[in-house]
C-alpha cells in the first residue's frame, strides 16, 4: 500500500488533541499546569501515574514506563498498524490524506463511508428498540435475563418489520444506495433495494477498535422465512473469518489478565451472559467456525508469545458442540497459549446457565475446564465399550491419531500415558499405535501437515537434524540425556542386566528414544566398536544427536565417578519405569472387581513393584 505523505502525517497529529483521544479510554483530571493524569491503561494501578501533556501531544506513565504520541497510543490500545492509526484520525477530523504516488486513496475514502454507514445504522437500530413495534425484541432479551442496561451496553437494537425503514433513514442522512449496498445493510432483488435486516433483534459487530463494521440479527417472528441468525455479508470492512464479536469489549481485560485468558463462546447472548457474570474476556465468532484468522487476531490482542496464556472454548455437550470442539482442536497448536474446553452442567450454554443457576455458575466454568487434548481423547473414547478387549482396541485406534497430532515433544508422551490409563492398556502398546498413526498420512488433517524440505541435489525430502541444543530444557530430558551419555561412553563397564532393564522402556523425548532403541538393540556392548555401530544405526534425523551424546564430556571428575554415575542413572530410569507402571496399574485396579482373579493379580503386581522400588532405591 502507498505510504502516506509525511506532511499529512504531521498535519493530522497537529490537528488532533491527544487528550480527546486518550480521554475516551481514560478518565483524565488536572495534574497541574498543562498536565492531565489518570489511571494507566497499560497496567493495573490504584493511584494515577499516567500523565498526558496535550500541548506537546505526548503521554507517559511513571509506573510502567509506557510513552508516546497519539499514533503510538492507538497502535498499542487498538492493535492497528501505523497507517491505520493515521487514517483513522484523518477520518475523525475530516482530513483528506495524500500518498506518495499522488492523490488521495479512493479505497480509504470508501472505507470511511462504510464505517460511517454502519455507525449510523447502529444508532438507528438502537433507537428502534424503544419503539412499540420492538416489544417482541425487548421480551426476547428479558426472557434471557438482559435488561435495558445490558442492551445499551452491548448496543443491541431492533430492525423494523417494514421493507425500507432503515434505507429511508440513512439516505436522508446523505448515504447513497450504492454505499448501503456495499456495506451489506440493504439488499437488491425483484422488489428493488430493501433493508437486509427486518423484524429482527440486532447486535452491532465491531472491530477491535470499537468501530461498527456489521451486524448479527436474530429472527423474532414466525412469518420470517429467513435463517434463525442472519449476518452482514462479506464487505470491504467486514470479513467474518477475522471478526470476533465482543473483542472490542474484552480486549482490555484480556491484555491485563494474569494469566491472559480468552473465553470462546458460540453466540451473541452467550457473550453477553459471560460479561455480565464477570467473564469479561468472552468473545464469539460471527456465523462461521473458529479458524486460523481468528487465532491471528487473538494472538495480537493476547500478546501470545509464551505458554502462560489460556484460551478456553465453551461448547454445548451435544453432538454439534462436540464437533465444534474437535474443529477447534485441529487449530490448537497454532496457539502458544494453553487451550482448554469447558462444558457446562447439563450441556447448558452460558446464557441458559446464567438464567438457571446464576452468575457464579458461569464463572465456575473456568474451574471445570479440561485441556483440549484430553477433551478430544475422551470424546473419541465415549463411543466404545472399554469393558471389552474389542472396545479398548477400537478406542485405541480411534484416539491414537489425536495423540499423534501433538507436536510438543514433552506433551505427547504425557498424553500417551493419559490414553493408556483411560484404556487400562500397556503404555508401550499405546505408544506403538500412536507412532503408527503419526506415520500414516491419512490420519493427519491436510491443513496441518508439514511440507518437508527438499534436497536440491537428490530431490529427496530432508529433515533438519536434532541436536543436544534443540532438546527441551527439563529435568526429565536431562535424566534421559545423561543416562544415554553414560550408556554410550561407559556401557561396556555397566552391569549389562541393569543396563538392559534401564533401556527396556520408551523414553519420553522422541530424539533420545531413537538413540535408546539403537543402544538397547546392540547385541554385545563388550565388543570393540559396538558403540560406533549403534550410533550409525540410529534413524534420521537423530543420528547426529547420538554422535553428540557419545562425544560430549560426561559430567564426572574421574573414570570411577563416571561409572558410578552411569550406574546410578540406569537405576533412576528403572525407578521411573516402575513408578509409571504403578500409576497405570492403579488406574486398572479401579476398573477390575477387587475379588476377581484379575483384581488379585493386579494387587500382587503392585506389591512386587513397591518391593522392587525399595530395592533399587537402597542399592
Amino acid at each position: 500500500m502507498p505510504r502516506i505523505r509525511q506532511a499529512d502525517v504531521d498535519e493530522v497529529k497537529a490537528r488532533t488533541n491527544i487528550a480527546d483521544i486518550i480521554g475516551e479510554r481514560v478518565a483524565l483530571k488536572s495534574a497541574g499546569v498543562g498536565s492531565l493524569k489518570g489511571l494507566c491503561p497499560f497496567h493495573d494501578e490504584k493511584s494515577p501515574s499516567f500523565h498526558v501533556r496535550q500541548q506537546v501531544g505526548y503521554y507517559h506513565c511513571f509506573g510502567c514506563g509506557e510513552s508516546g504520541d497519539v499514533y503510538s497510543f492507538l497502535r498499542e490500545m487498538d492493535h492497528v498498524s501505523f497507517t491505520e492509526a493515521v487514517e483513522r484520525l484523518a477520518g475523525r477530523i475530516g482530513y483528506t490524506l495524500h500518498y506518495e504516488d499522488g492523490g488521495a486513496a479512493p479505497e480509504t475514502s470508501g472505507r470511511s463511508r462504510l464505517y460511517a454507514a454502519n455507525t449510523a445504522a447502529a444508532e438507528f437500530f438502537r433507537a428502534q428498540l424503544l419503539s412499540p413495534d420492538a416489544e417482541a425484541g425487548r421480551r426476547f432479551l428479558g426472557e434471557r435475563g438482559f435488561d435495558a442496561g445490558a442492551a445499551a451496553h452491548f448496543g443491541v437494537g431492533f430492525a423494523p418489520r417494514g421493507w425500507d425503514g432503515m434505507l429511508k433513514a440513512l439516505t436522508a442522512q446523505g448515504f447513497t444506495r450504492d454505499e448501503l449496498v456495499t456495506s451489506g445493510l440493504v439488499s437488491t432483488g425483484q422488489r428493488g433495494v430493501y433493508d437486509r435486516f427486518r423484524g429482527r433483534l440486532v447486535w452491532p459487530i465491531r472491530d477491535v477498535s470499537g468501530q461498527t463494521i456489521g451486524f448479527g440479527a436474530r429472527k423474532l417472528f414466525d412469518d420470517d422465512q429467513g435463517p434463525k441468525y442472519l449476518n452482514t455479508p462479506e464487505t470491504p470492512i467486514y470479513k467474518k473469518a477475522q471478526v470476533l464479536y465482543g473483542l472490542d469489549l474484552a480486549k482490555r481485560d484480556i491484555s491485563r489478565g494474569d494469566p491472559r485468558r480468552v473465553v470462546v463462546v458460540e453466540g451473541y447472548t452467550d457473550v453477553m451472559a459471560c460479561h455480565l457474570a464477570g467473564l469479561t474476556t468472552a468473545i464469539a465468532t460471527c456465523g462461521t467456525a473458529f479458524g486460523t484468522e481468528h487465532i491471528k487476531v487473538l494472538r495480537r490482542v493476547m500478546g501470545d508469545d509464551n505458554a502462560s496464556g489460556e484460551v478456553v472454548f465453551t461448547f454445548d455437550g451435544d453432538e454439534a458442540g462436540q464437533k465444534a470442539a474437535l474443529r477447534a482442536f485441529t487449530e490448537d497448536d497454532r496457539f502458544n497459549a494453553q487451550t482448554f474446553v469447558a462444558v457446562a452442567p447439563d450441556s447448558l450454554d452460558p446464557c441458559d446457565l446464567r438464567l438457571q443457576r446464576g452468575d457464579a455458575a458461569v464463572r465456575g466454568l473456568m474451574d471445570a475446564k479440561v485441556p483440549m487434548f484430553e477433551f478430544a481423547i475422551d470424546r473419541k473414547l465415549s463411543g466404545f465399550d472399554l469393558a471389552t478387549v474389542e472396545g479398548r482396541v477400537g478406542a485405541l485406534r480411534a484416539a491414537a491419531p489425536i495423540v499423534a497430532e501433538i507436536r510438543d515433544q514433552l506433551l505427547r508422551p504425557g498424553y500417551e500415558r493419559v490414553l493408556a490409563r483411560r484404556l487400562g492398556m500397556d503404555p508401550t502398546e499405546v505408544r506403538n499405535e500412536v507412532e503408527r498413526a503419526a506415520r500414516g498420512a491419512s490420519h493427519q488433517p491436510a491443513a496441518r501437515r508439514e511440507t518437508p524440505a527438499v534436497d536440491p541435489a537428490t530431490g529427496a525430502a530432508s529433515v533438519a537434524p536434532v541436536t543436544l541444543a534443540s532438546l527441551p530444557r527439563t529435568a526429565d530430558v536431562a535424566v534421559e540425556r545423561d543416562a544415554l551419555m553414560g550408556a554410550l561412553q561407559y556401557g561396556h563397564q555397566v552391569d549389562q542386566t541393569l543396563l538392559n532393564r534401564a533401556l527396556g522402556a520408551p523414553f519420553r523425548t522422541p530424539g533420545l528414544d531413537a538413540v535408546r532403541e539403537a543402544v538397547a538393540a546392540a547385541p554385545d556392548r563388550t565388543r570393540a566398536g559396538w558403540v560406533t555401530d549403534a550410533v550409525n544405526s540410529v534413524r534420521e534425523p537423530y543420528r547426529s544427536l547420538a554422535g553428540e551424546l557419545l562425544m560430549t564430556p560426561f559430567p564426572a571428575k574421574n573414570e570411577e565417578g563416571a561409572l558410578t554415575s552411569a550406574t546410578d542413572l540406569a537405576r533412576r530410569l528403572i525407578l521411573r519405569q516402575l513408578e509409571r507402571e504403578k500409576q497405570e496399574l492403579l488406574g486398572a485396579v479401579q476398573r477390575v472387581p477387587a475379588e476377581s482373579d484379575g483384581g488379585r493379580a493386579l494387587r500382587v503386581r503392585l506389591r512386587d513393584i513397591d518391593a522392587e522400588r525399595q530395592r533399587f532405591a537402597e542399592s
